[in-house]
Formats: C-alpha cells, structure tokens, sequence
C-alpha cells in the first residue's frame, strides 16, 4: 500500500498548516515540533515558515527543508477529518448561513 501524499497545504497561523492528503485526510498540523537543528531553524521565523510549497508530495521551504510525507500523516494534528463531498457541500452551506446570520 503506497501513503498518502501531500496534495495541498494551507497556512493556519503560527506554525500550522492545515495538509490535504491523497486519501482523502485533512488534518492541521503543527510543525514546531520539528523546528529544531540548523535546517529547521529559519523556520522559527514566522514569515519565513509561510513561504512552504508542496513539492514531491510533501512540504518544502526555499532552503530544502522538509518533512516526510508518512511523518506528516502520522502526526498528531490539531483537526483531523475525512474529506467527501458530503461533508464539504455541508461545511460551505454552513458558512453560508453563518456569515448571512452576522
């Protein structure tokens, strides 16, 4: 069985990043967990971390930092769901009558 592989990442604030897998996960992850050694330190910087991109299935900075993609959907995250259609087109309806309702 191959794993999942990063197919699009959001930045959620701090060091967050919400990841979208293959399979079908979505998960927000904090990466200060990792952000430790002389590759990883440039990350500390706010501004900098923001500047990741997916690359290889995975997530990438300028300087050739990354995290393995199996690492990345072991990891515990701060939200963790199944994406379908189902749950999206329930989700986007929500906004919807939320932002109306302000």
């Amino acid at each position: 069985m191959m794993m999942p592989t990063v197919i699009s990442a959001d930045y959620e604030g701090g060091h967050r990043i919400r990841l979208s897998f293959s399979e079908g996960t979505v998960k927000t992850v904090d990466f200060r967990q990792w952000l430790r050694g002389p590759i990883f330190e440039p990350l500390r910087n706010p501004s900098y971390f923001r500047r990741f991109f997916i690359d290889a299935g995975t997530v990438v900075w300028p300087n050739g930092a990354d995290i393995a993609p199996e690492t990345l959907f072991k990891a515990t995250g701060v939200r963790t769901r199944r994406s379908n259609n189902r749950m999206q087109r329930t989700s986007g309806a929500a906004r919807k009558r939320s932002a109306a309702g302000r």
